[in-house]
């Protein structure tokens, strides 16, 4: 697959590199680089992952993104021994009043790398190869859409190092696979498989291997962004604010946002496709 740099004033990427397809410019590729072991969390990440999905979002050509780790996993999720440095302090020191004020900020900052991709303007499919672990199930939980290859291997871990985690699977993953489901992988942090994954909800489809893997990836999000861009992000839109609304509250949300943008250039091309009985070809106006 030929890449080419999909950001306009580009900063070297040492954990998320941010790339466009040659040939697939609605599509924007976000690969996990580390550089901790098994593309682990640390500061970098954390830094440049919003930044990746800012570029996304002004970025008027991408349509659709695809997160996926580099080398054989997704992310062993937080780099622990890179991350003491900036928690480490916060966790063992004088434990009063201003270090806990800090701390708090701090997650709270974290948890905005993946607040950023949840609410990317467009949608995100993540393509899980290897370990998902930890910090890795919260990125996977914040994306639209997960599929996964067949060595996929999931684990809400946190609990293991003494922690609840906070970076959003508790609050994602219910919607997601259900309380159940959710409680039983946070309560345990057992590994689960990929079968386990597709049977639970967690991954839409599982995949023979990394290369049919991206194949299917590239497939989804082609198809995601041969549809008019502007409905697709409207759909997100809807969707997202729709969380823990009424029916009622939801209805009446979707006929004030069709009010406001059904009119469009691309509905009258989908009156004159279907109508010349040839295939759309959406602009986005």
């Amino acid at each position: 697959m030929t890449e080419k740099s999909a950001i306009s004033d580009p900063v070297e990427a040492r954990a998320v590199r941010l790339d466009l397809p040659e040939g697939d410019e609605h599509v924007a590729l976000v690969t996990l680089l580390g550089p901790g072991k098994g593309n682990a969390m640390g500061p970098d990440f954390f830094r440049e992952l919003p930044r990746a999905f800012a570029h996304i979002d002004a970025d008027e050509r991408v349509r659709v993104a695809v997160i996926r780790g580099s080398g054989e996993n997704f992310t062993y999720g937080l780099d622990l021994k890179a991350m003491l440095p900036e928690l480490g302090p916060l966790l063992m020191g004088d434990n009063m009043a201003r270090s806990r004020t800090k701390l708090l900020a701090t997650i709270g900052e974290l948890q905005r790398a993946f607040d950023a991709v949840e609410r990317c303007r467009v949608p995100v499919i993540a393509a899980i190869d290897g370990w998902c672990i930890g910090g890795g199930v919260d990125l996977a939980a914040a994306c639209d859409v997960r599929i996964c290859s067949d060595r996929a291997r999931f684990s809400v871990r946190e609990v293991k190092v003494a922690m609840v985690a906070d970076l959003g699977s508790l609050q994602r993953l219910p919607r997601i696979i259900g309380q159940g489901h959710t409680r039983e992988l946070a309560y345990t942090g057992r590994d689960i498989d990929a079968n386990r994954a597709l049977a639970i909800g967690l991954v839409n489809d599982v995949h023979p291997g990394p290369l049919a893997l991206s194949e299917a990836a590239l497939a989804l999000a082609r198809e995601i962004g041969n549809n008019p861009p502007l409905v697709v992000e409207g759909i997100k839109a809807v969707l997202l604010d729709g969380d823990g609304q009424s029916v009622a509250q939801g209805l009446r949300h979707v006929a004030l946002w069709n009010s406001a943008f059904l009119p469009s250039q691309d509905l009258g091309e989908a009156f004159g496709a279907f109508a010349e009985r040839r295939p759309p070809k959406f602009t986005g106006k």
